[in-house]
């Protein structure tokens, strides 16, 4: 068991996400970073989909239980382990009793917490991501406990890892989307050569950003979006569909983020700056 001493800002259990209920109006959920979460897992040499803590801008203080194995990575947050620094994208051997903390934030905007085997809390429809509607619990709070198999004779392959860092990509790569022909010139223009700002209305449901780009009166039936959609409004505002997005909008569907920028917006925060390129 993992005990939350302190829960942070936004704590919450996710896996690679909820598939095959869309059409039920489900979204997919899961991590919001699905790099950062391969490589912990790769490390751990757990299953890609194995549950982890996402642990959003202010991280918790969480004490184990049981021995295991851990590993961090995506954001920079002043990781401790019983008060000692530690490093992202290593392995790390857990004994009972030992403390967990996060200090400052440095870099980025969601850390993920991984152990061996992953977390084992319930799955609901084929997934343990935390979604209220569906899990009827948003996040995790104080003293809340979070269970995982014990392991104490785990010998990883290796150890730990370097990475390209991508918390300092603001260049997001985009494809076509359903409704790009809609657009006029001027409006495609300002979203390929204007530099955006994140507001501050921003969650696991959709980022919008501050500036606008030109009004538009294009009218559509409501259609399917998906993670990583980009929706624009009649006001011109643009919004990006994350992993709780709605499974449709009646908004044109202008670009389509690609995995990878996905990950890289999931690490931005209100007052970040971001681009778009075409791919």
């Amino acid at each position: 068991m993992l005990k939350i001493l302190k829960a942070g800002f936004y704590t919450t259990v996710q896996d690679a996400g909820r598939f095959h209920f869309r059409n039920k109006g489900v979204p997919v959920s899961g991590v919001m970073d699905e790099m950062s979460v391969f490589k912990i897992n790769f490390l751990l040499e757990n299953e890609p989909a194995a549950a982890v803590l996402e642990i959003t801008m202010t991280g918790p203080t969480l004490i184990f239980e049981e021995e295991t194995y851990m590993a961090l990575g995506g954001a920079e947050m002043s990781a401790t382990l019983n008060n000692l620094p530690i490093q992202n994208y290593k392995v790390y051997q857990i004994e009972v009793g030992d403390i967990l903390s996060f200090g400052r934030l440095e870099k980025g905007f969601r850390s993920y917490l991984g152990v061996k085997e992953g977390f084992t809390t319930k799955e609901v429809l084929g997934s343990k991501s935390f979604y209220k509607p569906i899990t009827k619990v948003n996040r995790l709070i104080d003293n809340d406990v979070v269970p995982f198999s014990a392991q104490n004779e785990f010998q990883p392959k290796i150890s730990e890892i370097k990475v390209d860092s991508f918390l300092d990509v603001s260049i997001l790569e985009v494809s076509k989307g359903p409704e790009f022909d809609m657009l006029n010139d001027k409006q495609l223009e300002d979203i390929f050569s204007k530099d955006f700002t994140v507001a501050h209305e921003n969650n696991r449901m959709a980022y919008q950003l501050t500036e606008t780009i030109t009004e538009h009166s294009i009218s559509m039936l409501t259609s399917a979006t998906i993670p990583g959609t980009v929706q624009l409004t009649p006001a011109g505002k643009l919004i990006i569909l994350m992993k709780d997005g709605q499974t449709t909008g009646g908004y044109p569907r202008a670009v389509q983020l690609t995995d990878k920028a996905i990950c890289i917006l999931a690490q931005k925060r209100g007052g970040d700056a971001i681009s778009f390129k075409l791919v």
